[in-house]
């Protein structure tokens, strides 16, 4: 099944007294599906049925009143969508490993 890249962002208000497990939560659930590339930023690579699961998950945790969260499909890969300056600490676990 071919996979989807997406980009997962969220700000979650964490001067609520449950915000800093809801962030932690968050920050969970994100990095079972891809990788951290930056304090709020996930990128993933998932199926069509990851890719659900994956925002059920996150509504699920996040407070609608007051927390944000964005999910971008990248069409066409992340290679075709991103410029990207600085370090970058992104690893295609899709690539051969090599020890």
């Amino acid at each position: 099944m071919d996979k989807i890249d997406v980009l997962v962002t969220y700000d979650v208000d964490t001067l609520s007294e449950d915000g800093p497990a809801r962030l932690r939560r968050v920050a969970t659930i994100c990095k079972n599906f891809g990788q951290r590339v930056q304090f709020s930023v996930f990128e993933c690579r998932v199926t069509p049925a990851q890719l659900e699961d994956l925002e059920a998950k996150l509504l699920q945790v996040i407070d609608h009143e007051v927390d944000s969260l964005r999910i971008y499909l990248l069409y066409g890969g992340r290679e075709k969508c991103l410029r990207a300056y600085g370090c970058d600490r992104y690893r295609d676990f899709d690539e051969p490993l090599v020890v």
